[in-house]
């Protein structure tokens, strides 16, 4: 029987720590990388697995540095500490960032899919055509092919690089950028077993043509992982022939606890004066951040110009939204408003209001839960700032008397693993730092009731 691979097949990257990452800070970022999420067209998640889980993060980071210019610059540069920063590489071991590098110029991009006019397209590239660090620079470039595929609008899926960061095994990392695309359809559909061990990387070894060790050293240790560290759940089923597994799906589902989980979502993108803009004409918090993620802050602004250049515009918002989904500029016009409709009838009146009330009463959930994440992230900073400011000797006996009040295994585990940043615990912490220093929370707002 085959030996099984070494752990560093399951925890990849070398140099990567296992502590919490530094949180980022949105003003020592600009333009692109301050968005938060990467764009990642289908065919570049299903890029096969044998990435490490350094080379994962850093090949996101990369084409959100590149995204907007994908088409127009052949070559894009990013500072390499902003680099390490946003990929959560605490390490100052260059070598292993240069091995991360040469690792994706020699992985191959592989892609099968339709084309614009419903023809089977297949194509192959290498995942960089070059990368270069000179000066504290990384500078480096897609093939033409390539970046036309990663730049196609029509399907991607929004990968938070926040969360990105907490995930520490490449497995994990992989099955979670490839399930997070179906939350809207609740599931993957089935995938025969080779599709999956390509997908994770798994392919080309004998030890894990047996679904015992899949199962047991893949699929269960990746699953665990997703649930525990990102916005989805996610439960495999499997379907049989005879006594053999032969192909497997995962049932998605949202993870109720995002608002803990996902700390740091919409911060960055609620601080832009493009969002202040939208949310002024009317647009929700939701939809203004949605616009801002997938179309840029750049362009939303230049389309909120655009509107208000306009004269008679009765609904803004409607005018802006189909803006930015067709694209007009300047001096194309938009198809005419058709001739009104015949009055509605009471009960066609009733249900529209019926509508409206439940989309407003969504809207005000939504408003709630992002005021509500506001004040859990400003709680935490202070939490940070508070333990910075506590010497070595103190911290670790913090540390180890939190860790003792936690009564479960899964909240030790979390904490062992995020410390203070433990979105799991994150009462318990508040808490515990509230009867260490009464006044820790004093200056910020009173927390909005769950």
């Amino acid at each position: 029987m085959a030996a099984e691979p070494k752990r560093q097949a399951q925890k990849r990257g070398a140099g990567e720590a296992e502590a919490a990452p530094e949180r980022i800070d949105a003003a020592r970022l600009s333009g692109a990388l301050r968005r938060g999420t990467v764009k990642k067209n289908v065919a570049a998640i299903h890029i096969g697995g044998k990435l490490t889980l350094l080379q994962r993060k850093l090949s996101n980071v990369l084409l959100l540095n590149a995204y907007d210019t994908l088409l127009s610059q052949n070559v894009h540069a990013i500072d390499a500490r902003t680099l390490c920063l946003m990929i959560g590489y605490n390490s100052n071991d260059i070598d292993s960032l240069r091995d991360a590098l040469r690792g994706l110029a020699e992985t191959v991009a592989e892609w099968d899919m339709l084309d614009e006019k419903g023809r089977q397209e297949w194509g192959v590239s290498a995942l960089l055509a070059h990368a270069r660090l000179r000066d504290g620079v990384c500078d480096y470039a897609y093939s033409p092919a390539l970046a036309e595929k990663l730049h196609d609008p029509r399907v991607f899926a929004l990968i938070n690089l926040d969360i990105q960061r907490r995930f520490t095994s490449g497995h994990g990392l992989a099955l979670y950028e490839n399930c997070y695309r179906f939350v809207r359809t609740g599931s993957t559909g089935w995938w025969p077993l080779e599709v999956f061990r390509r997908l994770m990387g798994v392919d080309d070894s004998a030890y894990y043509r047996s679904f015992k060790h899949l199962n047991a050293k893949v699929i269960k240790p990746a699953v665990e992982e997703v649930n525990r560290s990102s916005n989805i759940l996610i439960a495999p089923e499997f379907k049989r022939v005879g006594r053999s597994v032969t192909e497997l799906r995962f049932v998605i589902r949202e993870n109720p606890q995002l608002a803990m989980l996902d700390i740091d979502d919409g911060q960055a993108v609620r601080s832009q004066p493009v969002y202040e803009r939208l949310r002024a004409q009317g647009v929700s918090d939701r939809l203004a951040r949605q616009w801002i993620a997938e179309h840029g802050a750049e362009a939303v602004a230049e389309k909120l110009d655009w509107v208000a250049g306009k004269e008679g515009v009765r609904s803004p918002v409607g005018y802006l939204r189909a803006a930015l989904d067709a694209g007009w500029e300047g001096a194309p016009v938009p198809p005419a408003a058709p001739k009104p409709a015949p009055a509605p009838s009471p009960a066609a009146r009733a249900a529209a209001e019926a509508r409206a009330a439940k989309a407003a009463e969504a809207e005000a959930e939504t408003d709630l839960r992002a005021a509500r994440r506001a004040a859990r992230v400003a709680r935490f900073e202070a939490v940070a700032e508070a333990a910075r400011r506590r010497n070595p000797t103190q911290r670790d006996a913090d540390r180890r008397l939190m860790l003792g009040q936690l009564d479960g295994e899964l909240e030790r585990e979390d904490f062992r693993r995020h410390g203070w940043e433990s979105a799991l615990n994150a009462r318990a912490i508040f808490a515990f730092w509230e009867e260490m220093q009464p006044d820790i929370f004093e200056a910020l707002p009173k927390p909005v009731p769950e």
